[in-house]
């Protein structure tokens, strides 16, 4: 073994440690993992993520039907964009007769030509593995993917790159005023993030002041405990890798990852 001389071997080191915290933030395995738990207390009152594949109601927030691991919704577009990605990969399969149906309630709240039993095709597709990868493949492609992408673009850590995640999986990212990319426009009149040389704690904070905002926009976003209870918790406690034990609130419910 030839030794590198001692500025080559602290070049190497340096590279090696920035290559190790460029891999790092909630697209971690144990992260990602940690924020599907935090989203589900928070959309199905439950950790266990995983059991929320079959789930499906009308939650009259007037987005029609919302189900699946991360709320899609036929009322606005990700639920078709779901059906259309399984039905490509699984021709033939239980959904795929209401795409007709999908395309034409999408924008509104409306069932036509979903009911009675689009709710029980639903929870018979979920127990496919093809179908749970669909739903994977969507929340990462639509959601998560984006939000981690620009939490590292924006220069905030983990616990940060779950503030944009829970945000976009609620808000969206279209052009409306309560949508994600408006928020974070709101929050950079405010702050800097670090990116741009701003504190990361002060940042985050006029962030989810704007996401408070947003969400009162909206009665059934109005409860604000999963911001309030949950995000500034460990954003009070300075916890930006977003670190186990987690003990949070939401809807007045207790969670705990040890």
């Amino acid at each position: 073994m030839i030794a590198l001389p001692a500025a080559t071997a602290t070049a190497a080191t340096s590279h090696n440690a920035r290559m190790a915290a460029a891999a790092t933030g909630l697209d971690d395995p144990a992260k990602k993992e940690i924020a599907m738990e935090l989203v589900s207390s928070a959309e199905n009152s439950s950790l266990n993520w995983k059991a929320q594949y079959k789930y499906i109601e009308d939650i009259d927030d007037g987005r029609g039907y919302t189900a699946g691991i991360i709320g899609f919704c036929s009322g606005t577009g990700d639920m078709l964009d779901l059906v259309e990605l399984y039905s490509a990969r699984e021709p033939g399969n239980v959904l795929q007769k209401y795409l007709p149906a999908l395309r034409k309630v999408n924008g509104s709240d409306s069932h036509a030509g979903l009911d009675p039993n689009f709710t029980r095709d639903w929870k018979t597709a979920a127990s496919e593995t093809a179908f749970k990868n669909a739903q994977n493949d969507e929340r990462d492609r639509v959601y998560f993917n984006p939000a981690v992408k620009q939490g590292k673009a924006d220069g905030v850590g983990t616990l940060g790159q779950f503030i944009y995640y829970d945000a976009i999986v609620m808000h969206g990212d279209g052009g409306d005023p309560t949508s994600f990319s408006s928020i974070r426009k709101k929050a950079l009149a405010k702050a800097k993030p670090p990116s741009q040389g701003g504190d990361e704690t002060k940042y985050l904070n006029a962030f989810l002041d704007a996401r408070v905002w947003a969400m009162k926009q909206e009665e059934a976003h109005s409860d604000t405990s999963r911001v309030d209870t949950e995000q500034r918790v460990f954003l009070k406690k300075g916890n930006l890798n977003l670190n186990t034990p987690l003990d949070w609130k939401v809807y007045g419910d207790p969670y705990h990852i040890g």
